[in-house]
C-alpha cells in the first residue's frame, strides 16, 4: 500500500500531480520527548464542510494553497478511496459520531433551519463517540458545527461532550454568526453567547484553549469547521446576515470562487495552529489527528476528476479527502486505496485509544490499515438520499437515480462514464440484492428528516 508505483498510477488516473513537500510537522522537534507508549493518546477529529476531493494540494489542487494539510499527508496517510456516509451534512455527521449508518439515528437527510424543522434531532438511542471517550476518562469537546438538532435536549452536552462552543444549524454568517433564518446561533454549552471573531478562527481559538486546559489529561476533540461552506466570506468581509434583513444564502461577494479559495486556505492555516499547539504542549507524539470532509464540493469547489457534486451519489458527492496523522505510528507518506467510510472513524479511534467495548458498529476499525498497511476485508457500502440509491462493493458500484440504473467498475472508470449494466447483469443483481437487504434493516428506524 505504501508503494510508490501504486501511488503514481492512482494519481495519474485521477489526473492529479504528486506533491513534493519539505520537512514535516513532527520533523526537527529537537529536544522533544516522545510520550510514553503507555499513556492514553489524545484524539483530534477535524471535519471540513463541503470540501471536495480535489480541493487540497495533496489531492491535486493547483489553485488552493494548503501547506498544512499537505504536510499532514506527507507525514501521515492519505486515503484515496474514502467516503462520506452521505452527500450532505447531517447524515454524515450522524454516522461519524455514532459509528453506524445514519438511518439508525433517524437522520437520513438534512435538518433544515426552518421553524417546522427545529424539533428534529439525533435519536438518543445511539451512543456517540464523546460518550465512549467520556466514560473512559477523557475530557471531551466539540468546537464548531453540530447540525444534529436544535432543541435543548439535542445539545452536544447531552451526547457526551463536556464542552460545546459552536452553532447548531447547517450554516451561519462567518462574521455575525446568524443562521439562514437570521437567528443568532453561537453557543457555549447551553448558553447563547455574542462573541466577536471570524468563524474559522473562533472555532480554533476555543479548541486551542481546551487543549491548553486539558494538557495534563487525555482529551478527545471534535473540530468541525463550516469552511468552505456558504456563505462565502473571508476575514475582511462584512457580515451579511442580521435579523429582519434580506440576505443571500451565498453571501454578498460576487467572486465566489475566490472567496472559496480564501476560506479553504484560512481553514488550512487554522489547522496549522492545532499542530503548533500540540508541539507547544509537548503532545505531538501522543496525539492522533484525523482530517476529512463531510461530503463533496458544490460547483464553487473541486471534486477533482470525479463526476457529480454535493447532494448527489455520484463519486463527486461522496468521495472526499481524508488524512490520518500519528508520528512514529504511521509511516510517512503512506497512500491507502482501502475503502473507508465516515462511520469507520469511531471504532478506529476507540481502538487507537485502547477503549474496549462490546458494542457492535456498522463501521469497521481501520487502524491496522494505518499502522501495519493491512487491507480491510471487502464489504458493501450503502447510500440512500432523495430518490438516489447506491451500493459499492470492491471495484463495483451500482447507482440508481429515480428510474435510471447504472453499473460502474470504479477501478477502470473512476469518472463513472461507462455504464456496464447491460454487460454485467449478474453483478447488478448481486449489488441490488445487498441493497434490498440493507434497506429492509434500515427501514426499521423512524426517519426524522427528508
Amino acid at each position: 500500500m505504501n508503494n510508490s508505483g501504486q501511488f503514481t498510477n492512482h494519481y495519474y488516473k485521477l489526473g492529479l500531480t504528486i506533491p513534493v513537500l519539505g520537512f514535516g510537522i513532527a520533523a526537527g522537534l529537537s529536544g522533544a520527548n516522545p510520550a510514553c507508549s503507555t499513556e492514553r493518546p489524545n484524539i483530534i477529529v477535524i471535519l471540513a464542510d463541503d470540501l471536495g476531493y480535489g480541493d487540497i494540494g495533496s489531492y491535486g489542487s493547483s489553485i488552493h494553497q494548503t501547506p498544512v494539510l499537505d504536510k499532514m499527508a506527507a507525514e501521515g496517510i492519505s486515503f484515496m478511496d474514502y467516503y462520506s456516509n452521505g452527500p450532505v451534512s447531517t447524515p454524515t455527521r450522524a454516522a461519524l459520531i455514532t459509528g453506524n449508518y445514519q438511518q439508525r439515528a433517524g437522520l437520513e437527510g438534512v435538518i433544515y433551519v426552518a421553524i417546522d424543522q427545529r424539533s428534529k434531532g439525533m435519536s438518543d438511542s445511539e451512543k456517540t463517540m464523546a460518550e465512549f471517550f467520556s466514560e473512559a476518562g477523557y475530557n471531551t469537546g466539540i468546537f464548531g458545527k453540530w447540525h444534529l438538532g436544535f432543541r435543548k435536549e439535542h445539545n452536544p452536552t447531552f451526547f457526551g461532550f463536556d464542552k460545546f462552543v459552536g452553532f447548531k444549524s447547517g450554516n451561519v454568517d462567518y462574521i455575525s454568526h446568524h443562521d439562514n433564518l437570521g437567528l443568532h446561533d453561537w453557543w457555549h454549552n447551553l448558553t447563547r453567547v455574542y462573541e466577536e471573531g471570524y468563524l474559522t478562527d473562533l472555532i480554533t481559538d476555543h479548541a486551542l484553549d481546551f487543549m491548553e486546559r486539558n494538557r495534563d489529561e487525555p482529551f478527545f476533540i471534535y473540530i468541525t469547521h463550516l469552511a468552505p461552506h456558504t456563505p462565502y466570506q473571508g476575514r475582511d468581509d462584512k457580515a451579511d446576515r442580521y435579523p429582519g434583513e434580506k440576505f443571500s444564502y451565498y453571501g454578498s461577494r460576487s467572486d465566489r470562487h475566490e472567496a472559496y479559495k480564501e476560506m479553504v486556505e484560512i481553514m488550512d492555516e487554522n489547522i496549522g495552529r492545532v499542530f503548533e499547539k500540540l508541539k507547544e504542549l509537548g503532545l505531538e507524539y501522543n496525539t492522533f489527528v484525523f482530517f476529512c470532509s463531510d461530503n463533496g464540493a458544490n460547483e464553487y469547489g473541486s471534486n477533482g476528476n470525479l463526476n457529480g457534486f454535493k447532494t448527489t451519489l455520484w463519486e463527486g458527492g461522496i468521495r472526499v479527502p481524508a488524512i490520518g496523522w500519528y508520528p512514529r505510528k504511521i509511516q510517512p507518506g503512506t497512500i491507502s486505496n482501502s475503502q473507508v467510510i465516515s462511520m469507520d472513524i469511531l471504532p478506529t479511534i476507540l481502538s487507537i485509544a485502547k477503549i474496549e467495548t462490546s458494542y457492535q458498529f456498522d463501521g469497521h476499525d481501520f487502524s491496522e490499515v494505518m499502522f501495519s498497511q493491512k487491507e480491510l476485508e471487502e464489504r458493501p457500502f450503502f447510500w440512500r438520499y432523495r430518490g438516489q440509491w447506491a451500493v459499492r462493493k470492491g471495484d463495483w458500484k451500482y447507482l440508481r437515480i429515480k428510474d435510471e440504473e447504472y453499473l460502474f467498475n470504479l477501478k477502470d472508470d473512476i469518472q463513472e462514464s461507462n455504464n456496464l449494466i447491460d454487460d454485467h447483469p449478474d453483478k447488478m443483481l448481486e449489488l441490488k440484492k445487498y441493497l434490498a437487504e440493507w434497506e429492509d434493516e434500515m427501514d426499521k428506524y423512524i426517519q426524522q428528516t427528508d
